[in-house]
């Protein structure tokens, strides 16, 4: 059976026939598969990216592509064995592919979700709040975001072919925007596999994502200014790219997330008799052998206090030794093979660098005997642990990385000496402290943050339900400061927003409603004979408004809200009390306010309002006395179209700005409600 030869996805085609470079199994050296010979036209990529698959993205809003994420997610998790057949050959184990496969799928869940709950249904995301500009509130300002209009290139590191990948595009494509994918050559098979289960689905716009195997050749030189550029891998590496003179000269944002000395610090207050010294341990373990160590946000420098140096180095030994390494195929095998021959020596040369005037706890020596047929011209290297006495006088600990299953421990005299380590990182990805003191916690993370992207605070009750170290999360930060990138290609909403444009807006709020799709105060309104909540979803539009009649609260309101709520606090009830404070006098309470209202503007009979969903922005602008009267203005502020779920009733979300007033005009209550809305039912 011939090599297969991978091949590109350029201009939605796959390109690639003639054989290349080999790649081999980092399990036992046999060849995989091969890179394509043909040169890729990236001025033709590009155009298609501009031409044809971003106008296609962009007749989809925020909640369309969030539902193809989803259902790219599901796609992938049907068809996911497929990947773990040939993730194998990476080296990595069924548990090292989870985190790459089924972590990947769960990035398109994630920020699914994100779109479904966060975005509207539409390209522009109001950022508000919006400012009064004038005295007479005619002219304001606020913040819009929208597609960039350009293309997101996503240059990716060899340790996690389907997750690198999707923790990008998952963002990028939310945010509309064609994506150009180089992975690393070594593992660009798995990529590859991956991708053509996405383009085979038809849920991508043609040229929405494409991807590149081999080199980037004149790519970066031919991008523009609305386009993006994000990569994983070595600082080096980053260096060299962030500074080609064509994203110089355009200021085009390249978005870096470099590997770092990562550390764990072992707080001054834990013991060997507690918890959290066995958690230490075994999280630096876990963080050695998962991926052979090659992850990004591996632990590379253990930072335990002096007096405990010899009993930590003693049981990481012992959990070290306990790692079967071998083929991953086999049962009982928990640590596989680096990434390739060529990342075997590489691991090998850096130890040679680390290890001089360090102790070597633990390592090749130590029996390391791969398991399995043929692993003898595999890519197999041995937990190696080392330990400097010194950290202060030997840079190598805080400069060297080693991107296997390496790792330094380090003894401190005290805290600032523990922080003062962890600094000469010059920035990590993260860095995890564990502690059994919220003390010790509360003195030490605030400082150690500075240096470093996110920071875990393990103890004996987060370790019940932790991800661990080494797993960054869709909706935290994934990035780190100084050598580290300062990269963000995870974090939520932040990470969407980084693939779109960013402008202020100026005008009245009737403009400004227009804009940003949302009512402003002091805007326009509609309203009519129908009430707002007579009105199925896709009737509602945005301004559409309902002045209520009026009531005037009495004694008899207060008295029996606090019977029926149990609240009497004494500005409610206590004449003499209240007559001391601020107000004067005795006030209604501010959910009395709040539930008036609701009795103002509800509309009681059956129709296709199915429920409140959610109360936003309250405030209690100004106290309502007794015998002061009230009157609410509702208004349609935005509506998010949400997809159809199974044995559903169809439905959408609207958003209602409230404004209650006194008999005066002023602003007494201010909130915006939340309904389900059904949709109109088509025979």
């Amino acid at each position: 059976m011939s090599t297969p030869v991978l091949q590109s996805l350029i201009a939605d085609r796959w390109i690639g026939s003639q054989a290349a470079r080999s790649l081999n199994s980092a399990i036992n050296g046999r060849e995989v598969a091969r890179t394509h010979a043909e040169e890729i036209d990236f001025a033709e990529s590009l155009h298609y990216a501009r031409k044809t698959a971003l106008p296609a993205l962009l007749k989809l809003d925020f909640q369309q592509r969030a539902a193809r994420l989803r259902a790219l997610g599901a796609l992938l998790n049907e068809r996911k064995e497929e990947l773990y057949a040939i993730s194998a050959h990476t080296g990595a184990t069924r548990a090292d592919s989870w985190i790459d496969i089924e972590g990947g799928s769960g990035t398109l869940y994630a920020y699914a979700s994100l779109g479904a709950a966060e975005l509207p249904s539409s390209n522009v995301l109001h950022e508000g709040p919006v400012s009064r500009l004038g005295k007479l509130g005619h002219f304001a300002g606020t913040h819009i975001l929208v597609p960039r209009g350009g293309v997101a290139v996503h240059i990716n590191a060899f340790n996690f072919p389907v997750w690198g990948m999707l923790e990008k595009f998952a963002p990028s494509f939310l945010a509309g925007m064609p994506c150009i994918v180089k992975p690393a050559t070594a593992t660009s098979y798995v990529t590859e596999a991956a991708v053509r289960i996405m383009q085979s689905s038809g849920l991508l716009p043609p040229g929405a994502l494409q991807l590149v195997i081999g080199g980037t050749a004149d790519l970066l030189d031919r991008l523009e200014e609305p386009d993006v550029v994000t990569f994983t891998g070595s600082a080096d590496t980053a260096s060299q790219l962030k500074v080609n003179p064509n994203i110089i000269r355009r200021s085009i944002p390249f978005n870096a997330e470099a590997d770092s000395l990562n550390c764990a610090i072992l707080g001054p207050d834990v013991t060997p008799d507690d918890e959290e010294f066995d958690l230490f341990v075994k999280e630096v373990a876990k963080e050695m052998s998962v991926k052979a160590g090659q992850k990004c946000t591996a632990i590379r420098r253990a930072i335990v206090p002096a007096a405990l140096i010899d009993a930590v180095a003693t049981k990481l030994r012992e959990r070290l030794a306990k790692i079967s390494v071998g083929d991953p195929a086999l049962e009982g095998v928990r640590m596989g093979a680096l990434a390739s021959k060529a990342q075997q020596s590489d691991v090998a040369e850096r130890l040679a660098q680390l290890a001089a005037g360090n102790e070597i706890v633990f390592g090749e020596r130590d029996g390391f005997a791969p398991q399995g047929e043929g692993v003898g011209d595999g890519a197999f290297f041995s937990p190696t642990l080392l330990l400097c006495r010194d950290a202060f006088a030997n840079e190598a600990v805080h400069n060297i990385e080693a991107f296997g299953p390496v790792s330094t421990l380090m003894p401190y005299a005290d805290m600032d000496e523990a922080l003062a380590l962890a600094a000469k990182g010059r920035g990590s990805l993260v860095g995890t402290l564990v502690t059994k003191t919220p003390a010790v916690a509360m003195q030490m993370i605030p400082v150690a943050a500075a240096h470093h992207g996110r920071m875990l605070v393990l103890d004996r009750e987060a370790a019940k339900e932790s991800t661990g170290h080494g797993s960054p999360l869709p909706l935290l930060k994934h990035g780190g400061p100084g050598r580290a990138g300062g990269g963000e290609e995870l974090g939520g909403l932040r990470a969407v927003t980084h693939y779109l444009q960013r402008a202020a807006v100026q005008g009245s709020p009737t403009m400004l409603t227009a804009v940003t799709g949302e009512y402003q105060r002091g805007a326009a309104v509609k309203e009519d004979v129908v009430h707002p909540f007579r009105k199925h979803f896709h009737e509602i539009q945005v301004g559409d408004s309902l002045l209520t009649h009026r009531r005037t609260v009495s004694e008899a309101d207060i008295v029996n809200f606090g019977g029926i709520s149990g609240d009497y606090f004494y500005m409610h009830f206590d004449e003499i009390a209240a007559k001391q404070t601020q107000f004067g006098q005795r006030i209604a309470h501010g959910y009395f306010v709040l539930s008036a209202a609701a009795g103002l503007f509800v509309s009681p009979a059956p129709g296709p309002v199915l429920a409140n969903y959610g109360l936003d922005t309250l405030r209690f602008v100004k106290p309502v006395a007794i015998g002061d009267t009230i009157q609410a203005r509702l208004t349609c502020k935005r509506k998010i179209d949400r997809p159809t779920k199974k044995d559903q009733q169809p439905q959408g979300v609207v958003a209602w700005d409230v404004a209650v007033t006194n008999q005066d005009g002023e602003l007494v209550a201010s909130y915006d409600i939340l309904t389900l809305v059904a949709k109109q039912q088509v025979s």
